[in-house]
């Protein structure tokens, strides 16, 4: 049984321990107000870029200049998965979720005989990939110093992807990141980008246009301005969900520490109490012997 000093030491630790993560819960809800306004900002300007290039893709397709961001290699074998994940934990299941979907693509790809390479956007995502798949890894993104994520950011790992595309180092670009819905729900998602997949049901067919020059050549010029938008959206769902995560698992933390500190107190008190009737019961006894 605990002497009084050590569950005494204890409590101390405990309540320091959820000032931190009161500490923390206050810091996400702050930087979340920020970055849930940044996603949602985002989501109008995204939608309306794939209704505009969904409807260019329609008439593009199958033509002799249609870009290769579009018609794709002709071939699936080699598959590069963009994980894209937080630079720090303390954030509940938000990097687990990510990487668990990543690895489940992973494991059913490999069982299909395909070519997997992995390019990894954020620390935690790495450190979890790395015993099991480190091999297949071919390029990391440190965000680490990033304040706050801008278009450039997303440019620098759009450029980096194409420029592999290009050289012909893979034939599909998947990205997996977490879509902000709440504080509490993050649902991780899997997207690819290259070659670029429209629906057609999302092209926008109250209006029609004429373009000039021809829909392949602006293609050629708005497929990775759409690669670069669409990995900019994914790191701005990413960065609401992790404050929301890390949220939500600073304040299940907090109240946790509240009902530990309760029970050791509790604990605490029946302690001494035990102790001082020990110590009135040898008085008493004393007293009596004499």
């Amino acid at each position: 049984m605990p002497s009084l000093k050590d569950l005494k030491n204890r409590i101390g630790s405990v309540k320091n321990t959820r000032k931190i993560t009161k500490a923390m819960q206050m810091v996400a809800a702050a930087k979340l107000r920020r970055a849930q306004e940044a996603a949602e900002n985002a989501r109008p300007y995204a939608e309306q870029m794939t209704k505009v290039m969904t409807g260019l893709a329609a008439s593009a397709t199958g033509s002799a200049n249609a870009p290769k961001l579009l018609t794709g290699t002709g071939s699936d074998q080699v598959q590069l998965l963009v994980v894209m994940t937080a630079e720090r934990g303390l954030c509940g299941g938000f990097n687990s979720s990510i990487v668990r979907l990543a690895r489940n693509k992973i494991t059913e790809l490999l069982g299909q005989g395909k070519t997997i390479k992995i390019l990894t956007v954020g620390r935690k995502g790495r450190e979890q990939l790395k015993r099991e798949f480190g091999n297949h890894f071919i390029g990391h993104v440190d965000l680490s110093e990033v304040k706050r994520i801008g278009y450039a950011n997303a440019q620098d790992i759009a450029k980096d992807i194409i420029g592999r595309y290009e050289a012909g180092e893979f034939d599909v670009a998947t990205i997996f990141y977490a879509e902000f819905k709440s504080v509490i729900a993050q649902e991780p998602r899997a997207q690819q980008i290259i070659p670029a997949v429209f629906d057609e049901a999302e092209a926008d067919t109250s209006t029609i246009y004429d373009y000039e020059p021809t829909e392949g050549e602006i293609l050629q010029e708005l497929l990775p301005r759409g690669v670069a938008t669409q990995i900019f959206a994914a790191l701005l769902e990413n960065g609401a969900s992790e404050q929301g995560a890390r949220m939500s698992a600073m304040d299940n933390a907090t109240r946790n520490a509240g009902e530990m500190i309760d029970k050791l107190n509790l604990e605490y008190n029946r302690s001494r109490q035990a102790a001082i009737t020990k110590e009135l019961i040898e008085i008493i006894s004393g007293a009596e012997a004499l």
